[in-house]
């Protein structure tokens, strides 16, 4: 089954913010370059990081804010724009003023950002921090592939626009039967020279129950994905095999 690479995004800050890219390098066993690089600490999170000024290993989802505890941060966007991952992020939210703020100075600027964001009630948000590896959901280094065919058919059962931002996926897919990446799981994916070998199906949370342009919610997703197909899974992982140089429209082999 033949494709074409329609999106390529990365997240610089775990659940903060997001941007498209152009084009990406591979390389084998790691993640997309520059996803998930940052994450934001909670005062829970704090007892499982360790002493020193940055975590050394890579620690579970529920030690940093996330969209499931506060759908308001699905609305945050941005990132470094094009260039090489490093420098002053740029993030935009409906309800607040732009920031730009260097994080590997300036992670406290972002921690005052997001505050009013946060839930009162939720163990408060401490600090910025980088990860010896990205900070994905799994502790290992995959992508995460969704296809935009799956999204159109899941838009038509449940009768409302959705959007790719809210899955928060490194590559969208365009040309696929829909839902034909859950039968993938161990298949390998050529993008050229580019080889990716699919992992597992990726369950779903509430966080994408949130309209990423207000931040609200406005459906209950796993219920949804459960109603439709009995599991809550939507996307798939794979892990860079054969490593090289992507971008958009490449055609990508299953």
């Amino acid at each position: 089954m033949t494709g074409h690479i329609a999106r390529i995004r990365r997240y610089p800050i775990k659940s903060i913010g997001g941007e498209d890219l152009t084009g990406a390098s591979l390389s084998a066993a790691r993640r997309l370059p520059g996803d998930r690089v940052w994450a934001v600490l909670t005062e829970s999170g704090e007892r499982h990081a360790g002493e020193g000024p940055q975590p050394e290993r890579w620690l579970p989802k529920s030690c940093f804010l996330r969209g499931v505890a506060s759908a308001t941060l699905q609305a945050v966007s941005g990132g470094w724009g094009q260039g090489a991952p490093e420098g002053p992020i740029r993030l935009t939210h409906p309800d607040r003023t732009e920031l730009s703020f260097d994080p590997e100075s300036e992670g406290a600027r972002l921690i005052e950002w997001l505050r009013p964001l946060w839930p009162e009630d939720k163990p408060a948000p401490t600090r910025l921090v980088r990860g010896p590896t990205g900070w994905t959901d799994v502790n290992q280094p995959w992508l995460s592939i969704l296809s935009l065919s799956s999204l159109r058919d899941l838009e038509s059962r449940m009768g409302q626009p959705l959007g790719v931002e809210r899955w928060r996926a490194n590559l969208w897919v365009d040309g696929w039967e829909p839902f034909a990446e859950q039968d993938m799981i161990g298949r390998i994916l050529t993008i050229g020279d580019v080889e990716l070998r699919v992992t597992e199906a990726i369950g779903r949370c509430a966080a994408t129950s949130a309209n990423t342009e207000t931040g609200h919610p406005d459906c209950d997703m796993p219920a949804a994905l459960a109603g439709q197909f009995g599991h809550q899974n939507f996307g798939v992982y794979a892990e860079v095999v054969t490593g090289g140089q992507i971008a958009l429209n490449d055609e990508i082999r299953a």
